[in-house]
């Protein structure tokens, strides 16, 4: 098949634009007040990346993940991390069943959409029980692999503001989430439209609650997935992004850049965003609004700098400003 021929038509870009909206459009309806969010997380999830969801406590990180898995009909499962949580408690244990028998029980992992919430309360070695199944899509235990669903996604939470017992993310670990999503307070109408839902009956420890349907399963987001892949990239978009993650690396703000899966992720965001539009090809756009999310948790920015209050996506937008955008 050729390049063109895999390319999406109208008539496909409208309707799995239509599906992919429909996804964003219940999500909205119950997640209030974090439109960014919710729309970076919807586009991650159809280019089949984890989410780092990062926000204080009460601002909705938990019901999107939950409200997404309702929307799509998808196994939802929710992981505490704690300090004393063991690797095992995450992917599972074999057990002896009969003499010289053992047989593998699934761990919280073995599920469609996971929650780690509060991931940076555990130590390093049970955060790297993440590795393999966020980037191999498997875990191995005792020496045999085991093959996670088709749907596995991550989602994990930290709070940005508490540091009192908590482990700081490994590189290696923050490079495989495809985008940190920031998950802030609402504006004042929103937050007494929540009220207004709360006194209507809305628990949200009670998913029931939500007034959700589904509006899409499994096999309709492995469409749109595809569809997402088929998203038309010129050549001067790809050395655009090129650009953005390569000056990352020579920015005297950041002692240390995006890595090449950067450029990945943030192509693949691009394409997910395009479709979002309902367009079936990128645009500068695209990769410019979605730059600091794919980047903001791959970079570093210099101490010094930092306590003058320069961010990483300050950093970043100052880099996407000065690199001129094809035509």
């Amino acid at each position: 098949m050729t390049r063109d021929a895999a390319q999406l038509d109208s008539d496909e870009t409208a309707t799995h634009a239509a599906a992919a909206l429909r996804l964003v459009g219940a999500l909205e309806g119950v997640v209030l007040g974090q439109p960014a969010a919710v729309r970076e997380t919807v586009a991650a999830l159809l280019a089949r990346g984890h989410v780092l969801l990062e926000g204080v406590p009460g601002t909705a990180k938990t019901l999107l993940v939950r409200a997404l898995g309702l929307a799509l009909g998808l196994e939802f499962r929710r992981i505490q991390f704690t300090p004393d949580l063991m690797p095992s408690d995450i992917t599972g244990v074999s057990l002896l069943t009969a003499p010289g028998s053992f047989t593998f029980r699934p761990g919280p992992i073995f599920g469609d959409l996971v929650l780690g919430d509060e991931i940076n309360r555990a130590p390093a070695k049970t955060q790297a029980a993440l590795l393999e199944a966020m980037q191999e899509r498997r875990v191995t235990v005792d020496g045999v692999s085991h093959v996670l669903p088709e749907s596995f996604t991550v989602f994990a939470t930290q709070n940005p503001i508490e540091f009192e017992g908590t482990y700081p993310l490994p590189e290696a670990e923050l490079d495989r989430f495809m985008v940190k999503v920031l998950a802030g307070y609402p504006d004042e109408p929103v937050e007494r439209g929540i009220l207004e839902r709360v006194l209507g009956g809305f628990e949200a420890d009670q998913p029931p609650s939500y007034g959700i349907e589904r509006v899409a399963d499994a096999d309709q987001l492995q469409l749109l997935r595809g569809a997402v892949r088929r998203v038309r990239v010129e050549p001067s978009l790809l050395g655009y992004i090129t650009a953005i993650v390569r000056a990352t690396r020579s920015s005297p703000v950041l002692t240390l850049g995006a890595s090449p899966r950067g450029s990945v992720a943030l192509l693949k965001m691009a394409q997910a965003a395009a479709l979002l539009a309902g367009r079936g090809y990128v645009v500068p756009d695209d990769v410019k609004e979605l730059a600091p999310a794919v980047l903001r948790h791959r970079v570093v920015v210099a101490p010094e700098l930092e306590l003058e209050g320069i961010t990483a996506d300050i950093a970043l937008h100052a880099i996407i400003e000065k690199i001129e955008a094809p035509r």
